[in-house]
């Protein structure tokens, strides 16, 4: 789904870019609200921020596994539903921006000049569809953890074609051949339907994974503790909370953080090199339909790391595997980097607001 330079024109291009950048500014002032989660068990940017990190890791790993989904034709995770549902939708769409700079500046996956396309449709469409469909399943499905992981699978179904519908929009208008919309709507949106179940799949497992440990990282299971009832004279009553709150340090997201690590390791590192070859959704569109003819060299096609492979390793086995560790690396190390940027920045702007005499604006 990473769109090339050369898809689309430079005008189209470049108001993409600037919803983008629009689009993370506001993900930027909501974030720091999803990242102060004090109080929650454990909260505090200490922990927040590398949990987001990891999950931008994750996504950039299972990225790189291709699945077949139809002759010839391979897709993989976007990531958008699943970001959402686990640290938030502001936070979601910066993990997966995070993960489409790296791979387009690191790997030449994703135009440079396509950046701001590739992230309104991969990143922006996903995360607010998603989230938004999710949200609306879980007020009207029964209280439960099962639940959350049935509104994650058809949150990330439905992700998937939205993404591929607003590329076919964003086509229309800046399309740089001259070819049938009709014919490419058609093709995107059914190719990504099947994607679309891959994404569902890996979604509610990893969420499911998730909530039997740890509900309470999961953004998306929020709220659904209920209180003990007791009767009472035939009536139900909140049962009184007499149980000690448990010490943080027991409730330390550690082992989840590690957990999650070592998995985003040894998919990137060891499983992706049994990933389909075949061209995802886009890649087959755009060559059936001639999308393609116009398409332009990655401006850093000869990065040391371009195709997702070391340079100068001749063992395919080793150098994808090289570059899948490299990769999983520098997003989690990045995206930590950004997120305890966001979460220290919000505690800035309180302690300011707390010596700001009442009246005077800041």
């Amino acid at each position: 789904m990473h769109a090339p330079d050369g898809f689309i024109d430079v005008p189209v291009s470049a108001a993409a870019g600037v919803l983008a950048a629009g689009a993370i500014a506001v993900s930027l002032r909501g974030a720091r609200r999803e990242l102060d989660d004090t109080a929650r068990p454990g909260g505090g940017a200490e922990r927040t921020a590398p949990l987001a990190g990891l999950v931008a890791a994750f996504i950039f790993a299972v990225q790189m596994l291709n699945f077949p989904v139809a002759a010839g034709t391979s897709g993989h995770l976007l990531g958008g539903a699943l970001a959402a549902i686990l640290v938030g939708p502001y936070t979601g769409v910066l993990c997966v921006s995070v993960v489409l700079l790296l791979q387009s500046v690191l790997f030449a996956d994703g135009g440079l000049t396509a950046l701001g396309v590739n992230i309104t449709t991969m990143a922006i469409t996903t995360t607010v569809v998603a989230y938004a469909l999710f949200r609306g399943l879980v007020k009207v499905l029964p209280r439960s953890r099962r639940s959350v992981t049935a509104a994650s699978f058809v949150a990330a179904l439905v992700s998937v074609p939205a993404s591929a519908v607003v590329f076919t929009l964003l086509y229309a208008v800046g399309g740089t051949t001259d070819v049938s919309i009709g014919k490419v709507a058609g093709a995107m949106v059914g190719v990504h339907v099947l994607i679309g179940l891959g994404e569902a799949a890996i979604t509610a497992l990893t969420v499911g994974a998730v909530i039997a440990v740890r509900p309470d990282l999961v953004h998306g299971a929020r709220g659904l503790g209920q209180k003990l009832k007791l009767r009472v004279n035939g009536e139900l009553v909140d049962a009184p909370e007499t149980a000690e709150p448990v010490p943080a340090a027991a409730r330390s997201p550690r082992k989840v953080w590690i957990a999650g690590l070592v998995t985003s390791l040894l998919l990137a590192g060891f499983v992706s090199f049994y990933a389909s070859a075949n061209p995802d959704g886009l890649e087959k569109v755009a060559a059936d339909h001639g999308i393609d003819q116009q398409a332009e060299e990655h401006a850093v096609a000869d990065s040391p790391l371009a195709d997702y492979g070391v340079k100068d390793v001749d063992d395919a086995r080793l150098s994808g595997g090289l570059a899948g560790v490299i990769g999983v690396g520098v997003t989690v190390v990045a995206g930590t980097g950004v997120f305890w940027a966001v979460r220290r920045r919000r505690t800035a702007d309180e302690r300011a607001e707390d010596t700001t005499p009442a009246g005077t604006s800041v």
